[in-house]
């Protein structure tokens, strides 16, 4: 069995992330989602969307990121 790395709970169903060289263990996507989420700049929500990036910056959708004066960002649909 393996440790969840944000819960700490020893569970025999855990899954493991493969990100940036690193290697993360969880017990469930709540516990993933946690760690591993980026935070919008500007509303500080976890985006577990698509998100939208802009000069190394994310932010949940083009909303904040123009909040935050960038130009020419556009949600996709």
């Amino acid at each position: 069995m393996a440790t969840c790395e944000v819960c700490g709970n020893s569970y025999g169903m855990t899954f493991e992330v493969h990100a940036q060289g690193a290697v993360h263990v969880f017990d469930c996507f709540s516990c993933a989602i946690h760690r591993m989420a980026p935070v919008c700049e500007h509303c500080r929500v976890q985006i577990i969307g698509q998100g939208v990036e802009v000069e190394g910056h994310w932010y949940c959708g083009a909303h904040c990121a123009r909040a935050e004066g960038k130009v020419g960002i556009v949600d996709r649909v």
